[in-house]
């Protein structure tokens, strides 16, 4: 079998070209599934998944926009006839019907592998309390893969799902993804359904997605935001948080001042942290460094606080009639649950909302918030010596978010020169979801990182060619560009960015009107200037389809580029020139930017 990239776009390209059908590669993943120590809990048998891939005979690629993708589910959320554990063997139960948003993605035609492994009951940022092993990270075993949604994370990673359901009530979608590089979300609180997902603490739960980028990660939220009446906790997605957002070329972020800055003595955590920064401003983002006083007061308020007491009573007949069942670590966490009274309860809740006031004052003071993900990456040999203070951690830039009810989106930006992952966290309020991910997709796209581990066979930064004539480099310099309105148009073909450039200094731009405002570039030999461009490289299967899409006064000819060399891109007719003259801003961004 050749190698494929299990981005959604790309999966469904080979099943549309017939190069691959579902069947084929599910049953491939799940002999590769098999082999991963301490990631699966469950890997559906053939017969297990029989009705799934029977069922997508009667569904297609365009009107399902799951079709056929493979996804794992942490083993603390519902999948119908398939037990649950909470990686607690005595806890096991056997669900008559899946979680609420595991039948949205299933009624979309994605295709479920198998339950994954987890921090037991959820408790941990470290993917190594279990008693079914240790999940190993994607890139190094020697290193903690994060949890609680460990093997989530690693399964996504390492190439046998597209994407993974997981869990998040401090970090836990986020931080095993800045380890793993993958894109990790952290919804809205209650934009997602709980109906089906065992709690740990019920009232700031939420269920997350890893995702091999940004796009994907969009394409299954927008999935699985369904309102569910029966879950107390659920919200409508609104309107505005399902349609494409167009991401300005100049842009702010807030950050923490310096001195709130931690990395607990990991050098090279901080200076991607700042290399992170400084390719945000590259992109035109404004930094604003911030007082987060009040985020990391309130973080404190999530262990230290009541509630703990949630994570008590949701594993309340265990801890009462057979604590021995849980793990030592797991019990003397949530043991403490006990202990708060209710007085205790209100006195925190009015903290928190003193907080929660404080805190938006700066939030709203920029486009999106920025910190590390995590601010060290432990090794297990480390986390096994201190566990719970390590632990504490890694929580450092997580345990506020649902507290404070804010969205955030880990992205990945970079490795470190020992060739681990490092990721930042955008975060912003509630409902904006759509929004943080458009900027992570930009962020992606000018970083250029491989996607997942691509060390697996099923995960690759090259695209197979096995059916193509070869690939073509195509300029673009507008709505084309990446986190402008059509590059999607370029994702979808499996183009992928090759270069950032400028044209030579031998053109005038036009604005031409239409359903998108879209840029006319014209050579001359006077009163020239040059502009911003991007060079993608396109398997030549895709060419046409991309060119039938052009219309009129737009066509595709010839581009010069700064170094003198000519690559295909779009060209106009004379008429076009009718349009403004926009030459002196010198990037279609840049203009747009001014509207």
């Amino acid at each position: 079998m050749s190698q494929i990239n299990l981005s959604i776009s790309q999966l469904h390209n080979a099943y549309s070209s017939g190069e691959l059908s579902p069947a084929t590669l599910i049953s491939h993943l799940t002999e590769q599934a098999k082999q991963q120590e301490a990631v699966w809990l469950h890997v559906l048998s053939a017969q297990e998944l029989a009705p799934y891939l029977k069922a997508l005979e009667s569904k297609s690629l365009k009107t399902h926009p799951l079709y056929g993708v493979p996804f794992a589910i942490k083993d603390n959320i519902d999948l119908a006839g398939i037990p649950t554990t909470a990686a607690c063997p005595e806890f096991t139960y056997t669900p008559k019907s899946s979680a609420f948003v595991v039948e949205q993605l299933i009624a979309a035609g994605a295709i479920p592998i198998g339950k994954t492994n987890l921090d037991q009951f959820a408790t941990g940022l470290v993917g190594t309390r279990s008693p079914f092993g240790e999940t190993p990270n994607a890139f190094n075993p020697d290193y903690i893969s994060g949890g609680s949604s460990s093997g989530s994370a690693v399964a996504t990673a390492s190439g046998i799902v597209s994407f993974a359901l997981g869990t998040d009530t401090a970090g836990s979608g986020r931080v095993p993804a800045c380890f793993n590089n993958l894109v990790g979300v952290k919804p809205s609180k209650g934009l997602l359904s709980n109906s089906g997902m065992v709690p740990a603490c019920k009232s700031i739960d939420c269920m997350s997605i890893f995702a091999l980028n940004a796009i994907d990660a969009n394409k299954v939220l927008q999935v699985a935001a369904k309102y569910d009446p029966n879950d107390c906790y659920s919200r409508k997605n609104p309107p505005a948080n399902q349609q494409p957002v167009l991401v300005n070329s100049a842009f702010s972020f807030a950050v923490p001042l310096p001195e709130q800055l931690k990395f607990f003595g990991d050098e090279g955590y901080k200076s991607e942290f700042a290399k992170a920064v400084n390719e945000l401003q590259k992109m035109g983002g404004v930094k604003k460094e911030l007082d987060f006083s009040p985020l990391f007061e309130a973080a404190t308020l999530l262990y230290e606080g009541p509630w703990v007491s949630e994570r008590y009573l949701a594993t309340q007949d265990l801890m009462e009639n057979n604590p021995q069942a849980l793990l030592d670590v797991t019990r003397t966490i949530i043991s403490g649950g006990i202990k708060p009274l209710a007085i205790d309860c209100f006195s925190a809740l009015y903290k928190l909302q003193a907080f929660k006031q404080q805190a938006d004052l700066l939030v709203e003071q920029a486009d999106f918030v920025v910190t590390p993900t995590a601010g060290r990456h432990f090794t297990r040999d480390e986390i096994r010596e201190n566990p719970i203070e390590l632990n504490s951690q890694l929580g450092y830039y997580t345990n506020f978010m649902n507290l404070l009810d804010y969205a955030a989106v880990a992205v990945p930006t970079s490795f470190t020169a020992e060739s681990m992952p490092f990721g930042i966290t955008l975060f912003s309020f509630a409902m904006k979801d759509q929004k943080l991910l458009s900027y992570a997709d930009k962020i992606m796209q000018h970083n250029a990182l491989p996607l997942g581990a691509t060390k697996h066979p099923f995960i690759s930064t090259e695209l197979d060619t096995s059916k193509n004539t070869g690939f073509i480099d195509i300029a673009v310099c507008g709505a084309h560009l990446s986190g402008m309105p059509l590059n999607s148009q370029l994702i979808e073909r499996n183009a992928q960015l090759i270069t950032k450039t400028r044209s030579a200094k031998s053109y005038k731009m036009f604005a031409v009107e239409g359903n998108i405002e879209r840029p006319a570039l014209f050579k001359t030999q006077r009163d020239a200037n040059d502009f911003e461009l991007e060079v993608w490289r396109m398997p030549t299967q895709h060419f046409a389809s991309f060119v039938q899409g052009i219309s009129d006064p737009l066509g595709i000819g010839q581009v010069t580029l700064a170094d003198k060399s000519l690559v295909t891109g779009f060209i106009a007719q004379s008429h076009a020139q009718s349009g403004k003259d926009i030459s002196e801003y010198g990037s279609w961004r840049k203009y747009i930017a001014t509207k």
